[in-house]
């Protein structure tokens, strides 16, 4: 067997395992974005399962300090609950337009739950200002502790959902609701029930239950 015939040969074989193991255009797969994403939900969750074990066992050692009863304002947490509330189901709607292709009003959704989310953060900031004005820092007692270490981590969530919004705001912007595009979308969508899910946990675990005597 002469060369040019061995290395045709060889040739021949070498593209058809390529041809095996190569797709052209293959992609990544949605179900397997989606996947992933619920599974670093469900690690998530087990962060935050932590943190309301800690606050369950450290929510009565006040340290002769005061108590969720003295320092927690009910009417202004009902006012944050519900500005989340209700940045969940703007966002709703923002998915409801993706789903029409109008991207607009997908945008124009997107921007208001943006918004009631920094709202959001920004009583939850003064209630911590506040906090620690009045003396009662997390240093103060092992309450306070758990309180600001769980209550802070869910208010670092919903911050960085912000900045996710942000930016998926431009690149819808700039791409328009693409597969990708739509994909994330709904990856943010089920990050920020999430965030409702569990602020529900708190302001029932935490503020109701703790301004009973």
């Amino acid at each position: 067997m002469s060369d040019i015939t061995a290395s045709s040969i060889h040739g021949g074989v070498g593209a058809a395992a390529g041809a095996r193991f190569h797709v052209s255009g293959e992609h990544h797969p949605e179900s397997g974005t989606l996947l992933g994403f619920w599974l670093y939900l469900m690690s998530d969750c087990l962060v935050f399962a932590c943190l309301f074990a800690a606050y369950g066992v450290l929510g009565r050692s006040y340290a002769a300090g005061p108590t969720g009863a003295d320092l927690f304002d009910l009417p202004m947490v009902a006012v944050n609950t519900s500005l989340l509330l209700l940045s969940s189901i703007t966002y709703g709607f923002a998915v409801l337009e993706m789903q029409r292709r109008r991207l607009r009003p997908v945008l124009a959704w997107l921007a208001v739950t943006g918004l009631l989310g920094a709202g959001f953060i920004s009583l939850e900031l003064y209630e911590f200002a506040h906090l620690i004005h009045e003396g009662a820092g997390p240093q103060r007692s092992a309450f306070l502790s758990s309180f600001f270490t769980l209550v802070g981590t869910h208010g670092l969530h919903v911050s960085f959902g912000i900045v996710w919004l942000i930016t998926l705001m431009v690149q819808v912007g700039k791409h328009g609701l693409i597969a990708e595009n739509r994909r994330r979308l709904m990856c943010l969508s089920m990050f920020w029930h999430f965030l409702d899910v569990v602020w529900i946990g708190v302001f029932t675990f935490v503020y109701l239950m703790g301004v009973l005597p």
